[in-house]
């Protein structure tokens, strides 16, 4: 279950089908090929999203349905 605390390179990692989601919602979690360093909620912070609770909720049903 991905959570507000799950670190971006764990996230890629265990589950790259969420980077095009993430992207959508201007969370950009790869550079240069790379995982973005440190935690979803930091990343969305740094980024100025607010709805981080339903992207969460939207990428926790995508693990799921595959």
């Amino acid at each position: 279950m991905i959570t507000e605390n799950v670190f971006i390179e764990d996230l890629v990692k265990d589950h790259p089908e969420v980077i095009r989601p993430l992207a959508d919602h201007g969370l950009v979690c790869i550079a240069c090929g790379e995982p973005v360093w440190g935690t979803l909620q930091q990343l969305a912070d740094n980024k100025g999203v607010t709805d981080l609770d339903n992207i969460i909720k939207e990428l926790n049903e995508l693990i799921q349905s595959n």
